[in-house]
């Protein structure tokens, strides 16, 4: 993982890599002149994420499927989900991926509980969309030693009265934040003013099984701002050292921030197998959703 000046932003069209046809997973694009007010809480609070319970069964997604309609289906919370299926991404599940649904009439309290970790939510941001939505950002920094998983948070929108308008459980493009590194969570709120303000509430971080990781890193990076720095064309080369396993998926998660250091839009690219002591390239673009573009920063996941 290596961290690079220019910018990147959220939800633009995939891009090419010369490697078998990538699949590239973002937002909907949509570019604005001003940011919303916002208004970073100052208690962040953490929610302790409930474990599977003893008898679980297989759910399989189909066409139209999301997270949280699956919990409302079975009845289940979305942590305890979430809980039950940590290397799911809830922004990229494919149409027959299988999800392991805890039986909600079994008791949970007798079971051991990971602790969760705390994370500091750094700053919370939303920006307006053209078709009078929110997109919004809480910037998580992961402080601990070991990369954390399971992560997701609460984002909660107010009235100039502090009354709130909606809320929504946010989640990180990637399955995880490596050591001494910051992702933001990420949720669009439809049909809802520009003129609100923003608190974010930790729901969950977990220390990861590293295990389901592999010690990828980012070589040559370079983000090419245009002039407006409305978008930055970026590229580089994941490697994967001769020791480790091979790995089926890697993801790069590319952060941009303008010259106040604000999160103006993100995006992940999505890419095939690794083997050992091997490299693949990787070119996509992304777009601000409120000010100009100043620097991007990169971050790698790599799965066997």
């Amino acid at each position: 993982m290596q961290k690079k000046l220019l910018l990147s932003i959220l939800l633009i069209s995939a891009c090419a890599s010369p490697n078998p046809q990538p699949n590239d997973v973002s937002l909907q694009p949509y570019l604005t002149s001003a940011p919303a007010s916002t208004s970073t809480p100052n208690v962040i609070v953490i929610v302790e994420t409930p474990l599977p319970t003893a008898t679980p069964f297989i759910y399989t997604v189909t066409a139209g499927d999301t997270l949280s309609e699956i919990a409302e289906k079975f009845k289940i919370s979305m942590d305890e989900l979430r809980a039950a299926n940590p290397d799911v991404n809830p922004n990229s599940m494919s149409i027959g991926t299988t999800l392991l649904i805890p039986d909600p009439s079994s008791a949970t309290t007798n079971a051991s509980t990971p602790t969760p970790v705390p994370a500091p939510i750094t700053q919370t941001v939303c920006h307006p969309s053209a078709d009078n939505g929110l997109w919004c950002f809480a910037l998580i920094q992961n402080n601990s030693p070991a990369p954390l998983e399971n992560i997701s948070a609460q984002i909660t929108l107010l009235d100039e009265n502090n009354n709130v308008l909606t809320s929504q459980t946010a989640f990180t493009p990637l399955d995880i934040i490596p050591s001494n590194s910051s992702l933001p969570v990420y949720v669009f709120f439809p049909d809802t003013p520009a003129n609100v303000n923003v608190q974010a509430q930790l729901l969950s971080a977990l220390q990861s099984d590293s295990s389901r990781y592999l010690p990828a890193t980012l070589n040559n990076t370079v983000a090419q701002i245009d002039w407006e720095g409305k978008s930055a064309q970026l590229s580089g080369q994941i490697f994967l050292p001769a020791e480790s396993q091979a790995a089926s998926r890697v993801w790069v998660a590319a952060v941009a921030y303008d010259r106040n250091g604000q999160v103006v839009g993100m995006r992940r690219w999505e890419g095939g197998a690794i083997q050992p002591g091997g490299s693949i390239s990787f070119s996509f673009l992304v777009a601000s959703l409120g000010s100009a573009i100043e620097a991007v920063d990169f971050v790698v996941q790599a799965n066997p």
